[in-house]
């Protein structure tokens, strides 16, 4: 998964160098660019972003005034060309603090902490979800509770997803992005565009079909691999 990020900057050749920069690290994705704090309020409402690269100098609002009005902010790296702002960079937990100008290598490991981080985060939201044995979903006018013991597999339609359990199915006005994001990845595996199964359920592997409840689910070319892998690798019984 790559962390989401902006770079709020009021200089255009400072933001063109550090778009550049994130184009180089796989990990990294860049999803929009500002030149100020209101700019970047605006890109902050409009989607989950993971990690801001925020400049301190900016006009009307500077980037500390800024970062100190939101209630949730993301990540933060600071990039700037003023080093006397360091230690209050850091009373605001920001993930480190680059000054300007800055090189690739000092970029790169100020990054590498913010992706350790991103995955002790996403590591703490999947032991908290393991940690329920259910979840709701809306179905019409109704809230269903489905256990996760008791879900088989999931599928996309159009723009529904149907959830079917051991006893019935139920359809959601959901994506399948939505659903892929909130299932525990321990336990519940994409097998193709259209279908999330859950592990513990899979009878047989034939081909490019998994078997579950009579059910055959088909298995992607592209994920094919990382589908048998996780099912079989270390499991599999020779004589």
């Amino acid at each position: 998964m790559k962390i989401k990020c902006i770079v709020i900057d009021d200089e255009p050749i400072a933001r063109k160098g550090i778009a550049e920069y994130i184009s180089d690290i796989e990990f990294l994705e860049l999803k929009g660019q500002g030149e100020n704090a209101l700019a970047a309020n605006k890109l902050l409402n409009q989607g989950e972003i993971d990690l801001m690269f925020l400049d301190i100098q900016m006009p009307k609002m500077t980037g500390l005034e800024f970062l100190k009005t939101l209630q949730k902010p993301p990540m933060v790296i600071f990039t700037t060309a003023y080093s006397e702002y360091a230690i209050q960079g850091y009373e605001l937990d920001v993930i480190d603090y680059l000054v300007k100008p800055i090189s690739f290598e000092r970029f790169l490991k100020a990054c590498n902490k913010a992706k350790d981080l991103f995955e002790l985060k996403l590591k703490g939201k999947s032991d908290a979800l393991h940690n329920e044995s259910y979840f709701f979903i809306r179905c019409e006018d109704r809230m269903e509770k489905i256990m996760y013991n008791d879900l088989l597999y999931v599928e996309a339609m159009e723009n529904y997803v149907i959830f079917y359990t051991e006893k019935e199915k139920y359809i959601s006005y959901l994506t399948l992005k939505a659903v892929e994001g909130y299932l525990p990845t321990d336990k519940f595996l994409k097998t193709h565009k259209s279908f999330i199964v859950s592990v513990s359920k899979v009878e047989s592997i034939s081909g490019d079909d998994i078997l579950i409840k009579g059910k055959s689910i088909p298995i992607s070319r592209t994920l094919k691999e990382e589908v048998t892998n996780t099912l079989v690798a270390g499991k599999f019984l020779k004589r």
